[in-house]
């Protein structure tokens, strides 16, 4: 379809006027830029009522109260009967174009215009998503509206560890009063290494011995909780963003059920999501089953959600 480039006017009827006159077919419909989500089913629906009748534009009702202020008097507004008038609006060509000559350049649509030169207009419903880009908050609105979906990530991650005697037991960073701890190469935190796992899982990056392999002394009683803030970083250097952590220690000892919550806050403070909690944590009995059940061993699970926020190397989403 051929494209003409006509001259604007000072006024919004001075461009309408010339962009009219400049068309060639039967029918013209006028449409404002600053709405660009105008759908083809509307175009068509409009193109049909104009072609029964001259003319048809878009309403959509007004769902707000409305009021007026005047001189510091705020005075209600019945709003029955109605709307809010969005374009493109469709006419016949000649006749509007009589009208758009007749009419003063301040018109606010052609619609007024048609309306004042006596001619029939159908009104055809509007859409709510085809507004009109005037305020700073309707820009935000348009860029949500045309930003590419979400993507979202999960990962598994998965540690046991012997109990043993003459170790700590540290669970994400904090040290649970215990005759026995876990053994490992670093603190053997199994906490922070599940989630940590998951996060390099769901982000499809290599996972916690590869990075830190226990063949490498400089992590001989290294924090997990330090390894897991690396770890949360280089997720994020990747695009990536932790939205939910979920973690399931398993424990037929020490009563771990009471530090739940405490383990959530500290794992909160390195995965630094955001405004609220991400982190939960729950603790199941083995129920006596195998040497989780007779106290000989802990095991963690966490499954973890990551959003994609960013291109790792233009930084759009």
């Amino acid at each position: 379809m051929p494209v003409v480039r006509v001259e604007g006017g000072a006024e919004r009827g001075d461009s309408v006027l010339a962009g009219v006159r400049a068309a060639s077919g039967a029918w013209v419909m006028v449409h404002d830029a600053a709405r660009p989500f105008c759908s083809l089913e509307l175009c068509r629906r409009l193109q049909a009522a104009a072609e029964a009748s001259g003319g048809a534009i878009p309403l959509v009702s007004v769902a707000d109260a409305l009021k007026r202020v005047s001189g510091g008097t705020v005075t209600p507004l019945p709003r029955e009967g109605v709307f809010g008038t969005q374009t493109p609006q469709a006419f016949f060509r000649e006749r509007l174009l009589e009208a758009l000559e007749r009419s003063p350049c301040t018109v606010r649509d052609e619609a007024e215009a048609w309306i004042a030169a006596g001619h029939n207009l159908t009104p055809v419903e509007g859409e709510r998503e085809n507004f009109k880009l005037t305020y700073e908050g309707d820009w935000h609105m348009a860029e949500l509206m045309v930003a590419p979906p979400q993507k979202f990530r999960v990962g598994h991650g998965f540690d046991i560890h012997p109990l043993v005697p003459e170790r700590r037991l540290i669970l994400a960073g904090m040290t649970i009063p215990s005759p026995l701890g876990l053994d490992g190469h670093s603190d053997a935190d199994l906490v922070a290494h599940a989630v940590a796992d998951a996060l390099l899982g769901a982000a499809g990056l290599p996972d916690l011995g590869r990075l830190f392999p226990a063949s490498d002394q400089r992590y001989k009683g290294a924090r997990s909780m330090d390894l897991l803030r690396h770890v949360v970083d280089y997720v994020r250097d990747e695009g990536w963003e932790p939205e939910w952590v979920d973690v399931t220690l398993e424990a037929q000892l020490p009563r771990l059920g009471p530090l739940c919550d405490a383990m959530g806050v500290a794992l909160d403070d390195v995965l630094r999501c955001g405004e609220g909690p991400c982190c939960h944590v729950k603790v199941k009995s083995a129920e006596k089953i195998g040497a989780l059940g007779r106290g000989e061993a802990l095991a963690c699970h966490a499954v973890a959600l990551l959003g994609r926020r960013k291109s790792p190397r233009t930084g759009e989403q």
